[in-house]
């Protein structure tokens, strides 16, 4: 390479350099503005939490006890709607929203309806919910399952029993919804698949309520 070639390059690689720099020196202001600026922001969001999104997790969480006392004992209306001052899972949803409460009630909520035989309404709220509790998770599906089991559309709630029993993962819940899914085979003639739902309950959860007399299950969808 010659002395020409060589004092070209190093000339080349110095310019990317010389503009990087120059590019931050001329616009250090804006740089520190965008940097002021962002941790302005990050302290609001903190402010936030601690002074408007905190309390009214609290309060939420307060105001929906009775609630919850009227959907235990299944006085469902009360439940919904409320009573004597306290609000019911609607208003705590309208009132809450974006609370972590007020997420949960949309599961309480989407229950009492399936018991009121208000099944779209229910299925609505069920949906609704976002928790990360894996259990009420694979409830509230296991509910749509069941909402739509009560309106004939078995396809969907194969569906959403095949989701519960993903959803929960334990032998608690799972064979709970193998069973009702295995059911709903069966309600489509899919004696097939139904078997197999029934012998899933047989070979992964032995222990379970619902493996006791599973075998008479197998027994008459394999005799069909």
């Amino acid at each position: 390479m010659s002395t020409t070639q060589a004092n070209t390059k190093i000339v080349n690689e110095d310019k990317p350099v010389k503009k990087t720099g120059s590019f931050v020196n001329e616009n250090r202001k804006s740089l520190l503005f965008i940097a002021a600026a962002v941790l302005v922001l990050i302290a609001i969001y903190f402010i936030y939490l601690k002074a408007y999104s905190g309390p009214r997790e609290v309060k939420a969480a307060d105001q929906m006890h009775v609630a919850q006392d009227f959907w235990q004992q299944k006085e469902w209306d009360k439940a919904i709607k409320g009573d004597a001052g306290y609000p019911g899972f609607e208003k705590i949803i309208e009132d809450y929203s974006n609370t972590k409460a007020a997420n949960l009630a949309y599961y309480y909520l989407g229950i009492a309806y399936l018991n009121k035989g208000e099944y779209g309404k229910a299925i609505d709220n069920l949906n609704s919910y976002r928790g990360d509790d894996y259990m009420v998770a694979a409830e509230a599906l296991g509910g749509i399952g069941d909402a739509y089991v009560e309106q004939k559309k078995y396809d969907d709630a194969a569906s959403y029993y095949s989701k519960a029993v993903d959803k929960a993962s334990n032998s608690f819940l799972s064979p709970l919804y193998l069973k009702k899914l295995g059911l709903v085979y069966e309600a489509t003639n899919d004696k097939k698949s139904a078997a197999d739902a029934y012998n899933k309950i047989k070979n992964d959860y032995p222990a379970s309520a619902e493996a006791q007399n599973i075998d008479a299950y197998i027994a008459r969808v394999e005799a069909n």
